[in-house]
Order: structure tokens, then sequence, then C-alpha cells
């Protein structure tokens, strides 16, 4: 099977999934998990290649990926600044 990351990039449908991404990210509509998995799929890396180019371990990134980590801020803050974002405070959903 062909490696689906190698297929041309199609930019609009790339800035589509991303502006997407941003949405249900800034409503609180994913989980954490979910936010880590979408951020790697973006990125088009394999969590092997994520792990390393956010300089997480392969362990921890797997564990977050499947909502089974506890993950430290500044871990989360590795992951999330490729992205432009940091770790903080939002209000509850109700």
């Amino acid at each position: 099977m062909a490696d689906k990351r190698l297929k041309p990039a199609d930019r609009d449908a790339e800035r589509k999934r991303m502006d997407e991404f941003f949405l249900k990210f800034s409503e609180g509509q994913v989980s954490l998990a979910e936010t880590v998995r979408e951020m790697r799929r973006i990125s088009r890396l394999t969590q092997p290649e994520f792990a390393k180019h956010r300089k997480v371990s392969l362990g921890t990134l797997r564990q977050i990926e499947s909502g089974d980590a506890d993950p430290k801020v500044a871990t989360l803050n590795k992951i999330a600044d490729v992205f432009g974002l940091e770790i903080g405070f939002v209000k509850k959903k109700k």
C-alpha cells in the first residue's frame, strides 16, 4: 500500500481542514486526544515522526492520542507550538 502522505498536497483542502480544526478547537468541540491526533494528521506525519519532530516520546504521544495520558503542560506546549498554540485556561462547558 502506498504512503498516503506522498500524494501531492491539495492546498485548498488543507486550508479547509485547518479552518475546520481551529473552529472545532475554539468552540471546545474536540477532546485533547482528538486535538493532538488531528494536529498530527494535518502535519501529515506518522506518530513516530510527529513525536520526534515535537521532541516528545512516542509512548507519551500514543497515550495522549488514545486518551490514556495525564501529560504535563510542558509536553502539551511542545505539541501545540507547531500550530502557534499554547495551553491555557478555558471556560468549562455547562
